[in-house]
């Protein structure tokens, strides 16, 4: 039985998602943030030795990281669905794409987060006015122009195509779901990019996304 070890609010759904996507039987073992620092429990350490989520125990095998869980379960269990032929154009794509998501995407919007927490963070009165003026540098003058390369970047190539890897939804779109909807949260992805909004619109419509959803529980992203 393939067991998720499931934190709330992460990159984990997407985990959930392409199980449900597979039509695979699974278990949820969940985890809960702290709620003052939201990190993940220590007991995540048990699973895995970095305490991080996803994580996904498969028989005596246990494997961690995104990209390395979708590939395993699309190869080990996907009988030739949700990734390209090898060898074709696509199948180029669906790896670049599937590196990308978290290679190339989630740095500049995980450096938002950071940032914005230190500017709008608990410090003390005297450190408040520093803290805020590093902030606002450090968004203002490389964060945020970044991430608006990315997504200008990403529209541009779901001008090209349905999906990211080509006409047919593949795993990789189930991987960008996560930095994207991260993007949408919190680092101004708006109707200003119609490709990527209606993309989004068109994951959330699929069944096995709402399944997941169901399954998994609440899902607010961190901002």
């Amino acid at each position: 039985m393939i067991v998720v070890h499931h934190l709330n609010n992460s990159r984990s759904q997407r985990v959930l998602w392409l199980l449900e996507e597979l039509g695979l039987e699974y278990e949820i073992k969940r985890y809960e943030r702290d709620a003052k620092t939201m990190l993940a429990p220590a007991s995540l350490r048990a699973v895995h030795p970095l305490g991080k989520s996803p994580v996904v125990t498969d028989g005596s095998l246990t494997l961690a990281e995104s990209g390395a869980i979708v590939e395993y379960l699309v190869e080990r269990y996907g009988n030739g669905k949700f990734a390209p032929v090898p060898g074709t154009p696509e199948r180029l794509r669906y790896t670049y794409w599937l590196h990308y998501a978290e290679g190339s995407a989630m740095p500049p919007l995980l450096l938002k987060l950071v940032f914005d927490r230190i500017a709008n963070g608990p410090v003390p009165f005297f450190v408040k006015p520093v803290a805020k003026a590093i902030s606002h540098r450090v968004l203002t003058t490389f964060v945020n122009p970044q991430i608006e390369l990315h997504l200008a970047f990403m529209e541009t190539e779901l001008e090209k195509t349905r999906w990211f890897a080509g006409n047919e939804f593949s795993a990789a779109d189930i991987q960008l779901s996560f930095p994207l909807e991260a993007a949408a949260a919190r680092a101004g992805l708006n109707a200003s990019r119609p490709k990527l909004m209606a993309y989004l619109d068109r994951i959330h419509a699929r069944p096995a996304y709402q399944r997941a959803l169901e399954r998994g529980g609440e899902y607010a992203l961190l901002s």
